[in-house]
């Protein structure tokens, strides 16, 4: 089993049978007996809609466990849901990415959180290999490819050749943080407070990162004014939500190019001829690749399917276990 544990969607891939679930990272806990009441989907309606009793957490922040039981009953769920109908006792051997620059700390919580959920072997892979793996990149090959994973928590930039991260950078600014300077644009020029997915809704529909055909598309916000405590609806157009996310973005395009600058010059020739791949839910930006191409001077793509890279990278790993060992990241655990 491979499983892309995001700080915003939780993927599963089965060997044999592909992607089996993708659910947004949420829990929603009940206070009174610490039960979990929904997990996934039905657990993000309830972000912002909860009454007294009941909480709806991500248990991932910046790419990382930051509630550590309520990961370990999310995974639990998710696996036991995977293998809903299979009779016997399920101990699989899981495949999971994490963000390169995680401390060793960090490192031991996933594992741990996936042993306690039922694991019976855990391996990890640092998510930009498994993203370069799932996007089709040649990473056992020894020329340069560079990757750019925008997560929900972090965006990570590597340079990869023969199966291994020759360098990276991890920086924790990210989709999350992409809604967030919305949420915050929205409450200081239009007086308006406004909840996450109000913020991820506007980034989808009117979001760009750079000047596109379709600025001139207009979009009815609703949400609570300042001045007056009552509900309003603002209508708002892209321009002023790029400018509004400007500040983000150019710290995930400074990490590229602090990235290029240190990539030793026979891999910096491979990476001109083959172009920067872009992976991760943020990725699906209107306008990125082309803002990243301007910044750069290389020519810029966005992966087939970009959510899943990382998902479809940790299953090609688990398919061709023994090819592909070398990529893992220090040393599984074992039940």
């Amino acid at each position: 089993m491979g499983i892309d544990l995001g700080t915003a969607n939780t993927l599963v891939y089965v060997s044999g049978k592909g992607i089996v679930l993708q659910e947004p990272s949420v829990v929603a806990i009940d206070q009174d007996d610490k039960l979990p009441l929904a997990v996934g989907e039905e657990a993000k309606q309830m972000l912002g809609r909860t009454p007294g009793n009941v909480v709806a957490l991500r248990p991932l922040r910046d790419g990382v466990i930051a509630d550590f039981d309520t990961a370990e009953l999310m995974l639990k769920h998710f696996i036991r849901q995977v293998h809903e109908g299979r009779t016997g006792l399920v101990a699989p051997r899981i495949v999971i990415g994490i963000p390169s620059g995680v401390t060793g700390v960090e490192r031991r919580a996933v594992m741990d959180a996936a042993i306690q959920a039922g694991a019976r072997d855990v391996r990890l892979i640092d998510e930009p290999i498994a993203a370069a793996i799932g996007a089709g990149l040649p990473v056992a090959e020894p020329t340069g490819n560079m990757i750019v994973d925008i997560g929900g928590g972090t965006t990570e930039v590597a340079v990869l050749s023969l199966q291994g991260i020759v360098l990276s950078e991890s920086v924790r600014v990210a989709g999350d943080e992409l809604s967030d300077a919305i949420v915050q644009y929205m409450k200081k020029v239009h007086n308006l407070v406004i909840g996450e997915r109000t913020a991820e809704e506007i980034k989808i529909q009117v979001g760009s990162a750079y000047p596109t055909d379709e600025d001139d598309v207009l979009m009815d916000v609703r949400g609570l004014h300042l001045l007056s405590g009552l509900p309003r609806t603002v209508t708002i157009k892209g321009p002023e939500i790029r400018e509004s996310m400007s500040e983000p973005l150019s710290v995930i395009v400074e990490a590229v190019k602090r990235t290029l600058e240190r990539t030793p010059p026979e891999l910096a020739a491979d990476i001109i001829d083959r172009g920067i791949m872009l992976a991760g839910g943020g990725a699906l930006l209107k306008g990125l690749d082309t803002l990243i191409s301007h910044e750069t001077g290389i020519v810029t793509h966005v992966a087939a399917d970009p959510l899943s890279c990382v998902v479809l990278g940790t299953g090609r790993v688990l398919e061709n276990f023994k090819q592909l060992e070398r990529v893992f990241r220090g040393r599984s655990r074992t039940l």
